[in-house]
């Protein structure tokens, strides 16, 4: 008996090219050091392949308009169709699916409630939840809202937002919510950089007596929080001794979902 014959050149030629000609688009989307486009010679020497290969291989991609060729400079640069191929990926995706394993995880690890949330200044709003197994449990429920100021995933928002964003939360009102609350904007101001500074925020018993939250922020492909992740527990079992340990296991499960999704981590504020 023969042995059955190995893929046959056709085949292993086409898929070599096309690799090659994938590694032209990812030349172009993160060679940051030509942002006006790339000579034949830049792709050829960039990725080491002869100019007559390189012209053979992104022929098909101008055609598509994958690439651009300017007219006059010639330079190569990625076409408006990585554009559309980007927005239908973004649109497609399904968050809570995406972060569902990581927020079972995180609340296995921490033994408490897990939440999923997003932004509707001067609210946040619950979009998912994993409920802790322990006799005690929180009250939430996905859909509900609450304040941003004085909730930990809100800070998180709030840190990472614009100054007319924090304003319009701010001019909303910051009523005292348990005698803890942050009530004042200068004071808000200072917790929102010790937020950007540390990496994460913490609810101290400030949205409901006898809760403490620590939340952390999930960043997209801009930098941009678009979601943040929580857990919530009784101030007798989340104490502040473990705020720093569930700190870092938040930070690591919003970095683990910022990852996923093709996001990207901004660097921290230095301390002043």
């Amino acid at each position: 008996m023969t042995d059955a014959p190995d893929t046959p050149p056709a085949r292993r030629n086409a898929s070599s090219s096309l690799r090659r000609a994938l590694g032209i688009l990812m030349y172009l989307a993160e060679d940051r050091g030509h942002p006006h486009g790339v000579t034949l010679t830049d792709l050829a020497d960039g990725l080491g392949m002869s100019k007559s290969t390189v012209l053979r291989l992104v022929a098909p991609l101008r055609d598509v308009r994958l690439v651009d060729q300017d007219p006059d400079s010639g330079r190569y640069r990625l076409g408006p169709q990585n554009a559309l191929l980007g927005q239908a990926y973004l649109e497609r995706r399904d968050t809570r699916q995406i972060t569902s394993p990581v927020l079972h995880r995180l609340s296995a690890d921490s033994g408490e409630t897990v939440h999923l949330v997003t932004f509707d200044p001067p609210e946040i709003v619950y979009i998912d939840k994993v409920e802790s197994t322990q006799p005690v449990r929180m009250h939430s429920r996905i859909g509900n809202r609450q304040p941003a100021y004085c909730t930990a995933t809100g800070k998180v928002f709030l840190a990472h937002s614009p100054d007319d964003v924090v304003d319009k939360v701010i001019a909303a009102g910051m009523p005292a919510r348990t005698p803890a609350t942050i009530t004042t904007p200068e004071r808000l101001r200072e917790e929102l950089a010790l937020i950007r500074r540390r990496g994460y925020a913490v609810d101290d018993v400030e949205n409901e007596q006898d809760i403490r939250c620590v939340a952390a922020p999930v960043h997209d492909h801009t930098g941009e929080v678009t979601t943040a992740v929580s857990v919530s527990g009784p101030a007798a079992r989340v104490t502040r001794d473990r705020v720093p340990e569930l700190g870092a296991l938040i930070v690591a499960a919003t970095g683990a979902i910022t990852e996923s999704i093709g996001g990207v981590v901004p660097e921290r504020e230095e301390p002043a």
